[in-house]
C-alpha cells in the first residue's frame, strides 16, 4: 500500500527558507515519478517541481531558481527546498507519485498523493 506523508510545512516571514519532506511507503523510487504540487485557497491547484525516475527535474516558473525538488532514494524520501519564499508561495503544498515515467505537472497522472502541509509566508 502506497502511503506518502509530507512534512516540514509552516509559517515563515517572506526571504525565509523551509524544507518540505515527503516520506514514501510501499513505492520504490526506481519505479516512480514523483512530484509538489501546492493549491492556495481559492485557486487551482498547480504543480510546483516534479522529478522522474532517473533524476530529470522540471520547476515551474514561478520558483524556478528559489525551490529545488531533489530525492533520497535510500531513505524513500522526496524534498522540497524552498528559499526566498514571498507570500504568493502561501499554499497548501502535496506530494504526488505516479507509476513508471516522468508526469511533469499532469496531475491526473498521479495516483498517490499526501494529505499536505501547509505553508504560510507573512511579508
Amino acid at each position: 500500500q502506497v502511503q506518502l506523508v509530507e512534512s516540514g510545512g509552516g509559517s515563515v516571514q517572506a526571504g525565509g527558507s523551509l524544507r518540505l519532506s515527503c516520506a514514501a511507503s510501499g513505492v520504490s523510487f526506481s519505479g516512480y515519478s514523483m512530484a509538489w504540487f501546492r493549491q492556495a485557497p481559492g485557486k487551482m491547484r498547480e504543480g510546483v517541481a516534479a522529478i522522474g525516475r532517473y533524476g530529470t527535474t522540471l520547476h515551474a516558473d514561478s520558483v524556478k531558481g528559489r525551490f529545488t525538488i531533489s530525492k533520497d532514494s535510500a531513505e524513500n524520501t522526496l524534498y522540497l527546498q524552498m528559499n526566498s519564499l514571498s507570500p504568493e508561495d502561501t499554499a497548501m503544498y502535496y506530494c504526488a507519485a505516479k507509476i513508471g515515467g516522468y508526469g511533469a505537472f499532469f496531475s491526473d497522472q498521479y495516483s498517490f498523493w499526501g494529505q499536505g502541509t501547509q505553508v504560510t509566508v507573512s511579508s
